[in-house]
């Protein structure tokens, strides 16, 4: 441990779960081990404070509850645009689950067969019933279409709000188009304050804001609290994480408001970069710190055998088998490997990610079975960071077929370091950086991104030789600058400039 560092206390800030975050994670303890006092905050997942240890470093998961990520009119009635449309409330279900009580009892009742008076009297309450499940419908078609209306904040009314608090407040007009931004100050501020940092690292946009803030606070308090913001994407080229119009408006005003409070900005590759120093303004070009994997960030004591890829598909080594590890979503393009599936006899297909249960991946299952592949496509859960290499290791390719979108043309991405040092062939998508990273190696095969019969032929050349495009991993010092050893030499030289600069 080096003296200096000794004492000195970093606070790391994140906007998820911490687990599945593998640079996150690298990040806190390599820090941690360079002799900081670090503290990694991310967000609980069910209201309650979950604390662990990432080697020497502290990880707290802290609850946040998310009120202001509602709108005014999720609790109003829309009385103008659906006069007829049921309240906020709930109520429209429960009407409408009461009709169906109705109906039921009804039918039981003339089972019984009632005569006379009675028989009259049923066929009344019948057509009565009828009658109040056409209105209940209609109530809720409209309830429905005017939720639907304003999902996405498009509306005339909705673009005139917007463009007035943009054109009174500049960048601080996400306080009205995004005011669920204050949901994250609102979990993590007070715990910032008390850990009373000397630096702050924040990770990506959101995160920005909640160390800006705790580093203004700071200086009222006279302590000077260095700021590192880690930039993981360009905001600009984000595909919107919600469908509304205001999502990217309002983070991107909130990120040009902060910007200028970090002391330091790191982030993910040179391109990005560049395009951050020139949409910010920063005085200095951002420091490079790629997201290789670390191989020796592991349990002290490994309770359990690394993850073995082929057992958990329950496949034998003669099986062809592609992998893709990652997060799921429509941009990544994972449909593609399913839909090629009919026309590859015996190929076997996993898909090592997060959210089984969402509609993205629960999808992807269904349409395998309506191809009739599904016993050959394989959903499975992420391992620790330290075992995804040892783990890829089994398959005969890793994939990454994401899509045309500006974050994915601008950087070497996780998986593909992953992938690399398990000495996979790879399949990817001619996003610009990696696809010329690829063809200039010789470690795959490049196809135009949603093309399935260009990904066929991809994948047909590296099955058909993949010891060919192995070999390209034997060139000295290819996968010496891919690891994290290398990169965290870079974080902490960021962390001791500034300390430095702090202390002179």
């Amino acid at each position: 441990m080096d003296g200096a560092e000794a004492g000195q206390r970093i606070v790391m800030l994140v906007d998820n779960g911490v687990h599945g975050d593998s640079r996150v994670q690298k990040q806190a303890r390599s820090a941690a081990e360079a002799g900081f006092e670090v503290t990694l905050l991310g967000r609980s997942p069910d209201g309650k404070e979950h604390t662990w240890t990432l080697g020497p470093a502290q990880v707290r998961l802290v609850p946040m509850p998310t009120p202001l990520h509602k709108r005014p009119h999720e609790f109003r009635r829309p009385w103008v645009a659906a006069p007829l449309a049921y309240p906020p409330t709930g109520v429209g279900t429960q009407r409408a689950q009461a009709v169906k009580a109705w109906k039921a009892d009804l039918q039981v009742r003339r089972a019984m067969g009632p005569q006379g008076p009675a028989a009259a009297l049923l066929r009344a309450e019948s057509l009565a019933a009828r009658a109040t499940g056409k209105w209940v419908t209609l109530r809720r078609r409209q309830t429905t279409r005017s939720r639907a209306a304003r999902k996405r904040l498009d509306t005339p009314a909705d673009r005139l709000y917007t463009w007035f608090w943009q054109a009174t407040l500049g960048d601080r007009s996400w306080r009205r188009i995004e005011p669920g931004l204050w949901d994250w100050e609102l979990a993590y501020g007070k715990v910032v304050d008390g850990l009373d940092p000397d630096l702050i690292h924040a990770n990506d946009f959101r995160m920005l804001g909640v160390g800006a803030r705790a580093k203004i606070r700071a200086r009222a308090r006279g302590r000077d609290v260095k700021l590192v913001w880690d930039a993981h994407e360009f905001l600009p080229g984000v595909r919107p994480w919600t469908e509304h119009a205001r999502w990217r408006l309002g983070h991107m005003a909130h990120e040009r408001e902060y910007a200028p409070y970090a002391d330091a900005v790191t982030t993910v590759s040179d391109d990005l970069a560049g395009m951050l120093r020139t949409a910010h303004g920063l005085r200095g070009t951002p420091r490079v710190i790629l997201n290789a994997p670390a191989f020796d960030h592991g349990p002290e004591e490994p309770a359990e055998p690394g993850a073995d890829l082929r057992a958990m598909c329950g496949v034998g080594p003669d099986t062809p088998l592609l992998v893709y590890s990652g997060a799921a979503a429509p941009q990544r393009g994972l449909d593609i490997m399913v839909e090629a599936l009919p026309r590859q006899p015996g190929v076997h297909v996993a898909l090592v990610t997060n959210n089984h249960h969402g509609a993205f991946l629960t999808g992807l299952g269904k349409r395998a079975g309506e191809l009739g592949v599904r016993d050959r496509l394989h959903i499975l859960s992420y391992v620790p960071h330290w075992q995804v290499v040892p783990m890829l290791a089994g398959a005969d390719a890793g994939v990454i077929p994401i899509h045309h979108w500006p974050n994915h043309e601008i950087a070497l991405i996780t998986k593909f370091f992953e992938y690399s040092h398990a000495r996979l062939p790879l399949v990817v998508s001619d996003v610009r950086t990696m696809a010329a990273a690829v063809r200039e190696t010789g470690q795959g095969e490049v196809f135009r991104a949603q093309d399935l019969d260009d990904y066929l032929r991809a994948v047909r050349q590296v099955l058909a030789d993949p010891q060919a495009y192995r070999a390209a991993y034997e060139k000295p010092g290819l996968l010496d600058t891919w690891t994290w050893d290398s990169q965290a030499e870079v974080l902490i030289d960021v962390y001791r400039g500034l300390l430095e600069e702090r202390v002179g």
